[in-house]
């Protein structure tokens, strides 16, 4: 396990796990605050892409009657879950990727 520093001079496990922390806002920080290390760089794009999509589909389901409203709740618990699970692979130093969106992000800060 690497104790690489990045900006801030946070750990780069430290780094990649706040950029979950306030979802797409700490995503986007840390993608515009940290310009080198791929780590944090993924997990900060991760984190853009995956919950901007969740607030999209949770905006849409609020829009829809009773059925939409319940999927909504449904979908606040799963985020939730997600949210610690991806604040955890980061700060255990794993770049878990995300079915689908992962493979899109690897393939954006690898190139």
């Amino acid at each position: 396990m690497s104790d690489k520093k990045c900006v801030f001079d946070l750990s780069e496990n430290v780094a990649g796990a706040l950029s979950y922390v306030l979802c797409f806002l700490s995503g986007i920080f840390f993608l515009v605050a940290e310009r080198e290390n791929k780590f944090v760089r993924f997990h900060a794009l991760q984190s853009t892409i995956v919950f901007i999509a969740l607030f999209l589909v949770n905006l849409l389901l609020g829009k829809i009657s009773f059925i939409g409203g319940l999927f909504s709740w449904v979908l606040n618990i799963v985020t939730l879950a997600a949210w610690a699970f991806l604040i955890f692979m980061a700060f255990s130093h794993k770049e878990f990727k995300v079915p689908v969106v992962g493979e899109v992000v690897w393939d954006k800060i690898n190139k």
